[in-house]
């Protein structure tokens, strides 16, 4: 299954240590090396050096910020493949399913799914509440948005996938040798790294829950499904939904949107209710679709080495292990 696809590379436990320290520097050094280069510049010319999300955004201007943002997760997504490719000899595939290839028609279910489920709550609550959004009326902006965001989000959300629910759980699971832990790990780490997005700081810390529930919904999805398929569907949608239809001032994504939020935000049902009620509906949707059974085994089952003597086939050479 899933996490098994590990062993088909070279998988001690200081090749993961390596490798995601690897990943790091290229996500978060190297890939934010055009960004500081741009902040300096402007910074040098104004003499003001922003100090958030929010004051970067404002100086560089939402576009060019988005844009150079989401790079870092490009020069990311090319860490982690050459760490899979050359530190580990596994072939990429098999960090993203257990299949002979990619599921393009579970991606586009999940993506469509959710992306369906997200604008009826958005067109929803604006529906409600219209004094909390203003209408964008500048249409080459949004256009130029749309560009970014429709090439680049799906590859910050594949790099988060196939980094935190790819690599990362398949070489936690192969070192303790269960299922529940990566699970269970995985999904923590995917709500720490959002502990410094600016909602955080506006809604408080009780947000933590949709991000770490987001994380456990797509850890399970994996697991359930054997492959990232589904979840690189799911959070691709939920990531250009909210970059391309609604922004507020205190968002991660402050964007050229179609419509901004002006209201005061606070931590309310909308935050809950995804994790409660519809992440669970979702998961009863797709296991009735794609037949998924024994649950308890593939959440919390042993993760088992190949028997002794038995073939691994790592690209096109074939080991003896």
């Amino acid at each position: 299954m899933f996490i098994e696809q590990g062993f088909k590379g070279l998988h001690e436990y200081w090749r993961y240590i390596l490798g995601t320290f690897i990943v790091f520097i290229g996500w978060q050094f190297i890939g934010a090396i055009p960004l500081s280069v741009v902040l300096l510049g402007r910074a040098f010319k104004s003499g003001e050096m922003p100090t958030d999300m929010g004051s970067m955004s404002t100086m560089l201007g939402s576009n060019l910020f988005l844009f150079l943002v989401l790079l870092t997760f490009v020069v990311g997504f090319i860490s982690v493949y050459l760490t899979v490719r050359f530190l580990h000899q596994q072939a990429f595939l098999t960090v993203i399913t257990t299949r002979k290839s990619v599921d393009w028609k579970r991606v586009v279910f999940s993506f469509g799914l959710w992306a369906v489920i997200s604008v009826f709550f958005i067109c929803l609550d604006i529906y409600l509440f219209p004094e909390d959004y203003v209408l964008n009326s500048d249409l080459v902006p949004f256009l130029v948005l749309a560009v970014i965001a429709i090439i680049l989000i799906p590859i910050q959300t594949s790099f988060e996938e196939v980094f935190m629910r790819g690599y990362l759980m398949q070489g936690i699971g192969i070192a303790v040798k269960n299922r529940w832990v990566p699970l269970v790990s995985t999904s923590f780490l995917f709500g720490i790294l959002h502990i410094f997005n600016p909602e955080v700081a506006k809604l408080g810390y009780g947000i933590m829950v949709f991000y770490m529930g987001t994380g456990l919904f797509l850890a399970i999805l994996t697991l359930m499904d054997d492959g990232l398929e589904l979840a690189l569907g799911f959070h691709a949608a939920n990531n250009l939904t909210a970059a391309l239809l609604v922004t507020a001032e205190w968002t991660a994504f402050q964007t050229n949107s179609v419509y901004r939020d002006i209201a005061e935000p606070t931590l309310s049902w909308d935050v809950f209710v995804p994790v409660l009620v519809v992440y669970p509906v979702l998961l009863l949707i797709m296991s009735k679709k794609y037949g998924w059974s024994n649950w308890i085994e593939r959440l919390t089952g042993k993760v088992l080495p190949p028997p002794p003597n038995s073939e691994i086939i790592i690209e096109e050479e074939v080991y003896v292990d």
